[in-house]
């Protein structure tokens, strides 16, 4: 990993996937990754570990299935961590960007999802550069 400062503003400019995220360090072992995301992700879970957001522009909505469905809307500047093995399905109707913080090698689509749209890289994260 980089030994310098990373400017996120930067870092988030220098790509324009949407749903594909890059992990900009690494903590212990925790990816610290951003992405660019707008529309639908799909419902998904992650059974051993809860999933860190920030939203650093736009809005976010994460629907829970917790046992009952609801919606949790997360505007710029606010974090949310969703408890493993909860469904989830993030969505951004205006489009967002993103921090996330989460175990090295978390898959975007979880441990049990639905069918993975083609708007969505089903992924482990991918290198900033």
């Amino acid at each position: 990993m980089n030994s310098e400062p990373i400017d996120l503003q930067t870092a988030l400019a220098s790509f324009e996937a949407l749903w594909s995220p890059r992990i900009v360090t690494r903590v212990n072992d925790y990816d610290v990754r951003i992405a660019k995301v707008a529309g639908e992700h799909l419902w998904h879970a992650h059974d051993t570990t809860d999933e860190f957001f920030l939203v650093l522009d736009g809005e976010l909505t994460i629907a829970l299935r917790d046992p009952d469905e609801r919606e949790v809307v997360l505007p710029r500047g606010s974090v949310y961590v969703v408890p493993r093995g909860t469904e989830h399905k993030p969505s951004s109707a205006d489009g967002a960007a993103l921090l996330l913080f989460e175990p090295s090698g978390t898959s975007t689509v979880g441990d049990r999802h639905d069918p993975v749209p083609e708007h969505v890289d089903a992924t482990t994260g991918h290198e900033l550069g």
